[in-house]
């Protein structure tokens, strides 16, 4: 779903035509300062029973309506048609406003309507508002729960704090590939750690209540359902084909996992399920959505995906698709305007009943009650508190040490990290002094002029560390003029440097001949992932591949700094360059969060959720594969592998290295044998034998041997982040209870089955302890 930019010269117009017409339609008090409101009953269910039954059809289809209250590729909608809309109550919802004096605005203007029913404002805070933590994927590199959920709850707090009510995210896809560019948006690869983080997040953004219930909550998103990270070929907004086991074993988990959370609210995907777009699919909205897994709250289309039922080739016109969007049961229609202009008439011509749509107009209306948005409107926004919550140091502080923990280190060879001391530091690249990219995409209002450069990051360390550092650019992100104009059509704004590229090169070949280390700050733009980004090639651009090459030929030790948002393909990389860190789209304290690690004020800890492929051929890759009857066999020819590349990952699912060693004991299992009432107990001592005290993500996976139907060669059951002084041990302790034993069956329904099962724990899916038990099963 785009975002147009609220922070632009475009936006302050957009707020003075607000200004205007609040003074045109309420008068000079109603547009300047905030109208009484009645407080409702405290019954909940006879108040909104009392309202709903006061309202007209039209009226209620308002409030399935949402509109964006910017300047987007729809063309303006801040026009005097819109507004007397909202003022006669007809529309639900808007998204893309913010800021209390904007939002004050909308809400005056919606308190003139007949019932007086506010605006429910949303936004895409995907991760962090103002102040900008690492992009999704970044985060889930931490494995650290506690700190995903407190990052989520910093974004509800500002969000709110500027008016918001509603974010479209957690963003819960699995994707096993790295070519669709969203998987910067998600937690990875795996379904059991997706599903942690996304009740992690839905807590932040909702409170402990799981619901919005405070002035500092806001109302959680769950998206994209279903299974849009699957689209063939990686290519955003393509279609999905997908067996009914993959759905229910790996890619429904965590939409299951938010909900059960007690997410507000679900967002339809772009995709086709079962051969029916989402947004029309009965069976997956009505059945597994709402009956299966009792979701009660309210399902908002995804930008304008109601009217492109039509170009799915499942409804001939914008009547029929309206109809079949109300029929799978969808509430809320985002952009396209569907059902202001076709749910009254097919209410009438009875294709629709009255009750469907009273339906929908009550869970709108219920999370508006809940936020409390009945008893004060603004929720108590204001400037003034606005400033003083709105990028706080203690926020600050919070994306700093997020940012270090979800920096993942791939290689340092001979210790290269951290950095010595004494050194001439060339510093190369186009992300060196690049602060745009640093706060990712989706970065909602965040403002890249305040976020802080791998070069702000390093300069304050340089007295300290006795460094003397210098810097070239050396190249562009990329010389493609085609690509270029494609990124910058749609808000890339990457600059081009105007000397020729081949002197960028030449200077920085210069500077790191006369240097001790090279840092070479490469990578993607922001453009170059998210949404509509997707990429068949995942190397690093031309430009930059021959720059870095050109810099290990000088013979002198390459640090590789990585900035993206997914899994890139670094085979040579890895082969020849010293030293790789990947620090993705950090955010507002990116060069700080990056000069930590580099330094070794902080030791990194990040681990991958999504395996790095070796190359393109190699996807769909990830670690929970199935043997197959002809599974690897190095010495036969007749198994499953490749002639030109090995099977495994270049970088495994769960790896990350540190600048201590960790080392695992054997597994200790307090029992051989369970039946399906029993616990069983694991246990495995992890040291720390290096000189420096470090965080070690122990990860926990299971096989089941034998079974019924064919299964993974493991799946994470169980993880835990530990921290350890030099020298220390810990005991880790995992509960396997029979729930992580179950299997769906021929029938798709969860069963446990007595058999062989083997436990891995370990630092990734690769590096492990293995031990076995057997399940039994009792009368």
């Amino acid at each position: 779903m785009p975002i147009a930019s609220i922070l632009s010269p475009s936006f302050r117009v957009t707020r003075l035509l607000i200004l205007f017409w609040g003074v045109l339609l309420n008068g000079i008090p109603g547009a300047l300062g905030k109208p009484a409101q009645k407080s409702p009953t405290s019954d909940k269910d006879l108040f909104l029973k009392n309202l709903l039954s006061s309202m007209s059809l039209e009226e209620k289809v308002g409030q399935l309506a949402q509109f964006t209250s910017d300047m987007d590729q729809t063309g303006p909608v801040l026009n005097p048609n819109y507004l007397k809309m909202v003022r006669e109550g007809k529309v639900g919802s808007v998204f893309n406003a913010f800021t209390p004096e904007f939002t004050t605005q909308l809400q005056n203007i919606a308190l003139q309507s007949p019932h007086k029913i506010p605006l429910l404002l949303a936004y895409d805070v995907i991760h962090g508002h103002r102040t900008i933590f690492p992009i999704p994927l970044a985060e889930a590199a931490s494995w650290d729960l506690e700190a995903m959920q407190e990052t989520a709850q910093i974004a509800a707090h500002e969000a709110s704090a500027d008016g918001l009510h509603w974010t479209f995210s957690p963003m819960v896809d699995i994707s096993r590939d790295p070519r669709w560019g969203r998987v910067a948006e998600g937690a990875g690869e795996d379904p059991f750690l997706g599903s942690a983080i996304a009740q992690a997040k839905v807590h932040g953004y909702q409170g402990n209540y799981n619901k919005a219930v405070d002035s500092h909550s806001i109302l959680a998103c769950v998206k994209h359902f279903a299974l849009y990270g699957a689209v063939q070929g990686g290519r955003d907004y393509n279609s999905v084909d997908m067996s009914r086991r993959s759905m229910f074993e790996t890619y429904f988990p965590p939409y299951l996992a938010a909900v059960q959370a007690g997410a507000a609210s679900v967002m339809t995907a772009f995709n086709d399920v079962d051969g029916i777009p989402a947004t029309a699919n009965t069976w997956l909205l009505q059945n597994v959505l709402r009956k299966l897994w009792d979701f009660k709250g309210i399902l908002v289309t995804d930008y304008s995906a109601i009217h492109e039922l039509i170009n799915h080739g499942v409804a001939e016109d914008g009547k029929k698709a309206t109809y079949l969007a109300m029929r799978a049961s969808v509430d809320m229609d985002m952009q396209g305007g569907d059902y202001l202009q076709y749910l009254p008439t097919l209410v009438k011509e009875k294709w629709i009943s009255p009750q469907q749509i009273d339906a929908a107009t009550l869970r709108v209306l219920s999370a508006k009650y809940d936020l409390g948005l009945f008893q004060d409107p603004y929720r108590q926004v204001s400037r003034q508190y606005a400033d003083q919550i709105l990028m706080r140091p203690e926020h600050l502080q919070k994306a700093k040490i997020m940012a270090e923990k979800s920096i993942v280190l791939l290689k340092n060879k001979e210790n290269l990290l951290p950095l010595k001391d004494h050194l001439k530091i060339a510093m190369i690249g186009p992300f060196v002094k690049n602060q745009r990219d640093m706060i990712g995409n989706w970065s909602a209002a965040g403002d890249w002029h305040r976020a802080l450069s791998l070069w702000q990051g390093m300069e304050p360390l340089a007295a300290s560390h006795d460094w003397h550092l210098d810097y070239e650019k050396g190249a562009n992100i990329t010389d493609d003029p085609e690509l270029l104009q494609r990124l910058n059509a749609h808000g890339g704004q990457i600059e081009i440097d105007p000397l020729a590229p081949a002197l960028l090169r030449e200077n920085a070949i210069r500077l790191a001949e006369k240097s001790d280390v090279i840092i070479a700050a490469l990578g993607e733009s922001q453009g170059m992932s998210g949404e509509a980004a997707s990429r068949s090639d995942l190397g690093l651009p031309s430009n930059q591949s021959e720059l870095l090459r050109a810099l290990v030929a000088t013979g002198k030790p390459v640090v590789l700094v990585l900035t993206n948002g997914r899994p890139l393909t670094l085979s040579w990389e890895n082969e020849n360059v010293a030293a790789i860190v990947e620090t993705w789209f950090l955010g507002t304290q990116a060069g700080p969060a990056i000069a930590s690690i580099l330094s070794g004020a902080a030791n990194p800890s990040g681990h991958l959720t999504m395996s790095f492929p070796r190359n393109v051929g190699q996807i769909p890759i990830y670690y929970s594969g199935k043997s197959t009857g002809r599974p690897f066999d190095p010495n036969n020819k007749y198994s499953s592998k490749y002639l030109d590349v090995p099977n495994n990952p270049l970088y495994p699912f769960g790896y990350g290295l540190s600048y201590t060693n960790f080392v695992y004991s054997e597994i200790s299992l307090n029992k051989k044998t369970i039946n399906q009432k029993e616990n069983l107990l694991a246990n495995i001592t992890v040291t720390n034998v290096g000189s420096r005290a470090g965080d070690e993500v122990v990860q926990m996976y299971l096989r089941d041997v034998f079974a019924s139907v064919t299964r993974p060669v493991m799946e994470l059951k169980g993880f835990q982040r530990i921290h350890l002084e030099p020298g220390q041990s810990k005991k880790v302790s995992f509960t396997i209870k029979p729930q992580l034993l179950e299997v769906l069956d021929a029938d798709l329904k969860k069963t446990l089955e007595p058999g062989e099962f083997r436990i891995f724990i370990g630092t990734d899916s690769v590096h492990l302890k293995e031990s076995s038990f057997e399940l039994q099963l009792t009368k």
